[in-house]
């Protein structure tokens, strides 16, 4: 085999090893939480040293954001098939999902300080989620929703909604149902095609 081969071997490898080592992050913080899921664990589940983990990922907050990246990718949709009524059907899905939503709500809670490593990352996603949210809203509404907002100044709100009933949900799941909220505030937002006044 070829240098050029074998380095090519290898990168596959490491990536492969650090696919397997987000879906074992995602597991133990799935039954631990954000708080109990250690490196050593995740380190135990897929059969290395936590120096062995360290040399895929340096730091757990390294880690952490990688599985925040790794949920989004699972959550994201195709602009051609974004539609309102799948997004409730995603709060529904989250809603099975208790840990991991809770290490997302904590690292986006920690990520306001200054220098927070998970920082850049949670900037950067709310600029894409926004301007997807938007363009959900635009396909849905056209260029005005019923209130008369235009769907950029409605998608930061729809955004808030969302992560806002994340928060009440795991401070209280049993007083909060999660999905039927954000169903109701879609009935809020009215029936698509039915813009106001601006």
């Amino acid at each position: 085999m070829s240098y050029r081969g074998a380095m090519t071997t290898r990168a596959a490898r490491s990536r492969e090893r650090r696919a397997e080592i987000v879906r074992a992050a995602l597991d133990v913080i799935a039954e631990r939480g954000y708080r109990g899921a250690s490196l050593a664990a995740v380190a135990e589940r897929v059969g290395l040293t936590q120096q062995g983990l360290l040399h895929h990922f340096p730091t757990k907050e390294a880690l952490l954001v990688a599985v925040l990246e790794e949920r989004d990718h699972w959550d994201a949709l195709p602009a051609r098939q974004l539609r309102l009524d799948l997004l409730a059907s995603l709060v529904e899905y989250n809603a099975m999902r208790p840990g991991v939503i809770q290490t997302f709500s904590a690292l986006l809670g920690e990520s306001v300080t200054e220098g927070h490593p998970a920082r850049a990352y949670f900037t950067e996603r709310y600029g894409r989620v926004r301007a997807s949210m938007a363009e959900l809203l635009r396909a849905e509404y056209g260029d005005r929703l019923p209130g008369g907002l235009t769907p950029e100044r409605a998608a930061p709100l729809v955004v808030a909604v969302l992560d806002g009933l994340q928060y009440q949900w795991l401070l209280d799941p049993g007083s909060v149902d999660m999905a039927g909220a954000f169903r109701d505030f879609l009935t809020v937002l009215g029936e698509p095609g039915s813009a106001g006044t601006p």
